[in-house]
């Protein structure tokens, strides 16, 4: 059980402390409720972008990381389709400094054509060396606009083309900020040997006066149910032929969501999964395999995907994933299996919860969702999953005419 304290600023601010007096270290975690499902379809990138931008200095500091490493400070952030995350690790006794840093770029940051030039290159290296020249870098950019028609993940956090970045304004980029970055729109979480009297303190002090801005009302058109399969054939110069499949699942909050969590790890988690075992160990028609889902707030996706051994055929791989994916549907998962799994998942929760840093993060996460406390709820949901309802869900989402699949095949 996590335990923690809430508060709000009259600006708006909602505030999470979480006290661990066993470490002589603070966390400080801004989360802003923006990502890229936020953006403008002619403006993607935007949310990524200014992930770089806050490092570019405020107003009163224009070097932010200068101060935070004299103070004995790291710290780092990043975007995803539905939030941007920023966050400090420091020892406690310089708990302000981080407080400056992080109150002056939400009041102030800095705006202007130098620090927008430097951002832009760096964010359109990232694009290139990670999204066009990298071997399958675009397998993510083909598959979202294959599986979405509506919904604004149709595009990847780092944007949907590189001209919406290198054609980035200076004034298109302050608009963006000032819709978002503001008190009214963020969660602070602050955790570590710190006390809630002190973080109130400080909270006042450096983030009271900051204007609220205006809450941020999201209205994105919503996916309708995928009616056919959509198929794509790629040809590239890759080492290998590779296989992606994926099929629409549920928003975060969903119950089901943790059906689905556990349904991917029966497929995929570790090396005694059903696909590991049966593509990659008996069969040897594949390097790689995994299962794996979004995990976004608004409803996902979930796939499976692999690379296949030198001389297989994609029609032998992908009939020996509709194979296991026949069985999960027809047959109840035994007792044993499903223990297993749901074993795998509590281990993994307690994990995320060792460090602070998860810890703050966490909190935060579950407080966009809409209520922090959710965290400690977790478990029980997956302990709640039985076999008949993962056998109920795979004969729901793996329907064929809910599937996407691309066919990745190498030139060599």
């Amino acid at each position: 059980m996590i335990q923690f304290d809430k508060f709000s600023l009259g600006n708006g601010l909602r505030v999470i402390v979480h006290t661990d007096t066993t470490t002589p270290m603070a966390v400080v975690n801004i989360m802003y409720d923006v990502g890229a499902r936020d953006e403008s379809p002619l403006q993607t990138g935007f949310a990524h972008l200014f992930e770089h931008l806050m490092f570019g200095g405020s107003t009163n500091i224009p070097n932010y990381d200068a101060p935070l490493q004299r103070a004995g400070g790291e710290n780092n952030a990043y975007t995803t389709n539905d939030l941007t995350n920023f966050y400090i690790q420091l020892p406690a006794e310089n708990l302000e400094t981080a407080f400056w840093l992080e109150s002056d770029r939400m009041l102030s940051l800095a705006f202007n054509k130098k620090s927008l030039e430097v951002q832009r290159k760096v964010v359109c290296e990232e694009f290139k060396e990670h999204y066009l020249n990298k071997p399958y870098g675009d397998v993510w950019h083909k598959m979202r606009e294959l599986a979405y028609t509506a919904h604004p993940y149709k595009w990847m956090t780092i944007g949907k083309e590189l001209s919406h970045i290198e054609n980035a304004k200076l004034e298109d980029v302050k608009n963006f900020f000032t819709k978002h970055y503001c008190p009214v729109n963020a969660i602070l979480v602050v955790a570590g040997n710190v006390s809630t009297e002190k973080v109130k303190q400080l909270t006042e002090k450096w983030f009271g006066n900051i204007p609220s801005g205006e809450k941020y009302i999201r209205n994105l058109p919503q996916e309708p149910t995928q009616a056919e399969a959509k198929r794509l054939k790629v040809v590239a110069d890759v080492p290998l032929d590779a296989f992606y499949k994926c099929w629409h699942i549920y928003p975060r909050l969903d119950q089901r969501y943790y059906i689905i969590d556990l349904i991917t790890e029966v497929l995929s988690g570790g090396g005694s999964s059903r696909l590991y075992q049966s593509l990659v160990k008996e069969k040897k028609l594949m390097s790689s395999i995994d299962c794996y889902h979004t995990g976004s707030f608004d409803a996902g996706l979930l796939s499976i995907e692999g690379k296949l051994i030198k001389g297989m055929s994609m029609e032998s791989v992908e009939g020996a994933i509709n194979e296991e994916i026949e069985k999960i549907c027809k047959e109840l998962i035994s007792n044993t299996e499903l223990q297993k799994v749901k074993n795998q998942t509590e281990s993994l929760l307690a994990f995320e919860d060792l460090s602070v840093m998860n810890r703050a993060n966490s909190l935060a996460l579950y407080e966009i969702l809409g209520n922090a406390n959710l965290m400690n709820e977790e478990w029980e949901k997956y302990n709640a999953v039985t076999a008949i309802d993962i056998q109920q869900e795979c004969n729901i989402i793996f329907r064929e005419s809910n599937s996407n699949t691309l066919c990745y095949y190498s030139k060599n």
